[in-house]
């Protein structure tokens, strides 16, 4: 059997279209940037190259994050557990907390409350980035 798209299916994809549209405009556009200059910090050091790319890989969900969500590893391990501790402290705190103040701002209008709460959804990982994967939505 084939794939059948139904109009609840419809809905929510130009739902979820608008969403990301708001989103980018308001906030993503400048939070991807704040990742993608973590990411080029991180390439320029070599040895953190990892996180660079976790940071990119971050940066192209904080532009369009809705109907993508952010699910653990099963095989990330302990270079994962180490790895977020030196990424918290050189940027992941700093993003988390653009995170939360992009989401306070956000929920002060009626229209921006679903984006503020995507925006607190982000801090988790951007606190702690390795060992996640950015799937789509089920």
């Amino acid at each position: 059997m084939g794939w059948v798209t139904t109009p609840d299916h419809w809905q929510a994809g130009v739902v979820r279209t608008l969403l990301n549209v708001l989103w980018l405009v308001l906030c993503g556009f400048w939070m991807a940037i704040g990742y993608a200059l973590a990411g080029i910090l991180c390439f320029v050091l070599i040895i953190t190259i990892p996180f660079g790319i976790a940071s990119f890989r971050i940066a192209g969900y904080a532009l369009w994050p809705f109907g993508r969500e952010v699910v653990q590893r099963r095989d990330a391990g302990a270079a994962s557990a180490v790895g977020n501790v030196i990424w918290f402290v050189l940027a992941g705190i700093w993003l988390a907390i653009g995170h939360a103040l992009t989401g306070v701002a956000l929920c002060l209008t009626v229209i921006g409350i679903p984006l503020g709460i995507a925006s607190f959804k982000m801090i988790p990982v951007s606190l702690l980035p390795l060992g996640r994967e950015i799937v789509p939505v089920r």
